[in-house]
Protein backbone atom coordinates (compact mmCIF):
# COMPACT_ATOMS: atom_id res chain seq x y z
CA UNK A 1 0.00 0.00 0.00
CA UNK A 2 2.87 2.44 0.72
CA UNK A 3 4.17 2.42 -2.88
CA UNK A 4 0.61 2.89 -4.17
CA UNK A 5 -0.01 5.72 -1.70
CA UNK A 6 3.29 7.40 -2.55
CA UNK A 7 2.61 7.12 -6.27
CA UNK A 8 -0.86 8.56 -5.88
CA UNK A 9 0.50 11.38 -3.69
CA UNK A 10 3.01 12.33 -6.40
CA UNK A 11 0.27 12.32 -9.03
CA UNK A 12 -1.97 14.50 -6.88
CA UNK A 13 0.77 17.06 -6.21
CA UNK A 14 1.45 17.28 -9.94
CA UNK A 15 -2.29 17.70 -10.64
CA UNK A 16 -2.51 20.48 -8.05
CA UNK A 17 0.37 22.29 -9.71
CA UNK A 18 2.34 22.86 -6.52
CA UNK A 19 6.12 22.99 -6.60
CA UNK A 20 7.63 19.89 -5.05
CA UNK A 21 10.64 17.60 -4.97
CA UNK A 22 10.81 13.93 -4.09
CA UNK A 23 14.30 13.29 -2.69
CA UNK A 24 13.40 9.72 -1.69
CA UNK A 25 10.54 7.33 -2.43
CA UNK A 26 7.35 8.30 -0.60
CA UNK A 27 8.73 11.66 0.62
CA UNK A 28 7.66 14.91 -0.99
CA UNK A 29 8.89 18.40 -0.12
CA UNK A 30 6.27 20.95 -1.16
CA UNK A 31 6.88 24.70 -1.37
CA UNK A 32 3.81 26.72 -0.37
CA UNK A 33 4.02 30.41 -1.30
CA UNK A 34 2.56 32.84 1.25
CA UNK A 35 1.99 36.53 1.78
CA UNK A 36 3.38 37.01 5.31
CA UNK A 37 5.67 34.00 5.52
CA UNK A 38 7.09 34.00 2.03
CA UNK A 39 7.39 30.21 1.76
CA UNK A 40 6.41 27.28 3.95
CA UNK A 41 8.38 24.16 3.12
CA UNK A 42 6.15 21.18 3.86
CA UNK A 43 7.04 17.49 3.99
CA UNK A 44 4.42 14.92 3.01
CA UNK A 45 5.68 11.43 3.77
CA UNK A 46 3.65 8.36 2.91
CA UNK A 47 4.55 5.75 5.51
CA UNK A 48 3.39 2.17 6.00
CA UNK A 49 0.19 3.14 7.79
CA UNK A 50 -0.16 6.91 7.64
CA UNK A 51 0.64 10.16 5.88
CA UNK A 52 3.00 12.33 7.94
CA UNK A 53 2.89 16.11 7.44
CA UNK A 54 5.57 18.46 8.76
CA UNK A 55 6.32 22.12 8.02
CA UNK A 56 8.82 24.42 9.70
CA UNK A 57 7.07 27.49 11.13
CA UNK A 58 9.77 29.46 12.98
CA UNK A 59 12.72 29.07 15.30
CA UNK A 60 12.36 29.20 19.06
CA UNK A 61 11.42 32.67 20.32
CA UNK A 62 14.02 35.05 21.70
CA UNK A 63 11.65 36.47 24.33
CA UNK A 64 8.15 36.37 25.76
CA UNK A 65 8.13 32.56 25.66
CA UNK A 66 4.95 31.99 27.67
CA UNK A 67 2.81 34.34 25.59
CA UNK A 68 4.37 33.11 22.33
CA UNK A 69 3.67 29.43 23.07
CA UNK A 70 0.23 30.22 24.53
CA UNK A 71 -0.70 32.02 21.30
CA UNK A 72 0.22 28.94 19.25
CA UNK A 73 -1.38 26.47 21.65
CA UNK A 74 -4.68 28.34 21.60
CA UNK A 75 -4.72 28.18 17.82
CA UNK A 76 -3.89 24.46 17.74
CA UNK A 77 -7.24 23.58 19.30
CA UNK A 78 -9.07 25.01 16.27
CA UNK A 79 -6.89 23.58 13.50
CA UNK A 80 -7.59 20.80 11.02
CA UNK A 81 -5.07 18.18 9.94
CA UNK A 82 -2.04 19.71 11.64
CA UNK A 83 -1.15 21.39 14.92
CA UNK A 84 1.73 23.43 16.28
CA UNK A 85 4.49 21.34 17.83
CA UNK A 86 8.00 21.90 19.19
CA UNK A 87 11.24 20.12 18.50
CA UNK A 88 13.70 19.48 21.37
CA UNK A 89 15.26 22.98 21.12
CA UNK A 90 11.90 24.80 20.96
CA UNK A 91 11.68 25.47 17.23
CA UNK A 92 8.07 25.41 16.02
CA UNK A 93 6.60 23.15 13.35
CA UNK A 94 3.17 22.35 11.99
CA UNK A 95 2.77 18.58 12.19
CA UNK A 96 0.08 16.02 11.58
CA UNK A 97 -0.59 12.39 10.81
CA UNK A 98 -3.49 11.20 8.71
CA UNK A 99 -4.60 7.80 7.41
CA UNK A 100 -3.37 6.78 3.97
CA UNK A 101 -7.02 6.90 2.88
CA UNK A 102 -6.69 10.72 3.14
CA UNK A 103 -4.48 10.68 0.06
CA UNK A 104 -7.11 11.98 -2.31
CA UNK A 105 -7.00 15.12 -4.43
CA UNK A 106 -9.54 16.95 -2.28
CA UNK A 107 -7.93 15.99 1.04
CA UNK A 108 -4.37 16.83 -0.04
CA UNK A 109 -5.60 20.15 -1.43
CA UNK A 110 -7.42 20.84 1.87
CA UNK A 111 -4.40 19.77 3.94
CA UNK A 112 -1.94 21.94 2.00
CA UNK A 113 -4.41 24.83 2.18
CA UNK A 114 -4.60 24.43 5.94
CA UNK A 115 -0.81 24.32 6.33
CA UNK A 116 -0.42 27.46 4.24
CA UNK A 117 -3.24 29.30 6.02
CA UNK A 118 -2.04 28.44 9.54
CA UNK A 119 1.54 29.31 8.69
CA UNK A 120 0.79 32.53 6.85
CA UNK A 121 -2.03 33.86 9.05
CA UNK A 122 -0.17 33.36 12.34
CA UNK A 123 3.36 34.29 11.27
CA UNK A 124 3.38 38.06 11.86
CA UNK A 125 1.71 37.84 15.27
CA UNK A 126 4.04 35.05 16.39
CA UNK A 127 7.06 37.11 15.34
CA UNK A 128 5.75 40.17 17.18
CA UNK A 129 5.32 38.11 20.34
CA UNK A 130 8.60 36.20 20.26
CA UNK A 131 11.00 38.47 18.39
CA UNK A 132 9.93 42.10 19.08
CA UNK A 133 13.37 43.24 20.29
CA UNK A 134 15.10 41.73 17.25
CA UNK A 135 12.59 43.35 14.92
CA UNK A 136 13.14 46.74 16.57
CA UNK A 137 16.92 46.38 16.21
CA UNK A 138 16.58 45.33 12.57
CA UNK A 139 14.27 48.29 11.86
CA UNK A 140 16.72 50.74 13.47
CA UNK A 141 19.70 49.24 11.63
CA UNK A 142 17.97 49.39 8.25
CA UNK A 143 16.73 52.93 8.88
CA UNK A 144 20.21 54.10 9.85
CA UNK A 145 21.74 52.59 6.69
CA UNK A 146 18.92 53.65 4.36
CA UNK A 147 18.01 50.01 3.65
CA UNK A 148 14.58 48.89 2.50
CA UNK A 149 11.94 48.35 5.19
CA UNK A 150 9.49 46.74 2.75
CA UNK A 151 9.42 43.29 4.35
CA UNK A 152 9.18 44.79 7.86
CA UNK A 153 6.07 46.92 7.25
CA UNK A 154 3.85 44.46 9.14
CA UNK A 155 5.91 45.32 12.22
CA UNK A 156 5.93 49.13 11.90
CA UNK A 157 4.02 49.52 15.18
CA UNK A 158 6.92 47.87 17.01
CA UNK A 159 9.23 50.61 15.71
CA UNK A 160 6.84 53.40 16.78
CA UNK A 161 6.34 54.48 13.18
CA UNK A 162 3.20 56.57 12.50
Amino acid sequence: MTADAAGRLGEILAELGVGFQSPQPGAFLVRLEGQHKLATMTWLIAGSHSLHVEAFFCRQPDENHAEFYRFLLERSSRMFGVHFALDPVGDVYLTGRLPLAAITRDEIDRLLGCVLTYSDDNFDQALMLGFASSIRREWAWRTKRGESLANLQAFARLADVP
